[in-house]
């Protein structure tokens, strides 16, 4: 299993590879194959706020396009449920204080999964596995 922070689900769902690194498009070709690929539910707020604030343009409505996501087998939404909210307060050592940032984290060392990001501050955060 592998977790998309949003800029890379949205990156990789829209179909803009180029802006993934290589190793992360190898990580999630290998995932889409016979993996699995989870998506904290706090991402579908993400870009919805995004697409509100006219920063994100999708070809159909939020809703629609999560859908759509949600009908690839290999992908898992991950709600953030109270263990994971109040993991994401109890973060060891430093990290920023973005809530949506601090959900995705603790999403991902919950499941023991790497998070897929390019998100420098995540990837230099020694308690999260990266891939990038």
């Amino acid at each position: 299993m592998i977790m998309l922070d949003t800029h890379t689900l949205v990156w990789w769902a829209n179909g803009d590879e180029s802006q993934l690194s290589i190793v992360a498009q190898k990580a999630i070709s290998a995932h889409t194959g016979d993996g699995e690929i989870a998506i904290s539910s706090i991402s579908a707020w993400e870009i919805a706020m995004l697409v509100e604030r006219g920063r994100l343009a999708l070809a159909m409505s939020v809703d629609q396009w999560l859908e759509t996501l949600g009908k690839i087998s290999q992908i898992r939404f991950i709600p953030v449920d109270n263990r994971i909210a109040v993991a994401s307060t109890q973060l060891p050592g430093d990290f920023h204080r973005d809530p949506a940032d601090r959900m995705i984290v603790a999403t991902s060392r919950g499941l023991s999964a790497p998070l897929i990001t390019a998100d420098q501050k995540i990837r230099e955060y020694p308690h999260v596995k990266s891939i990038w």
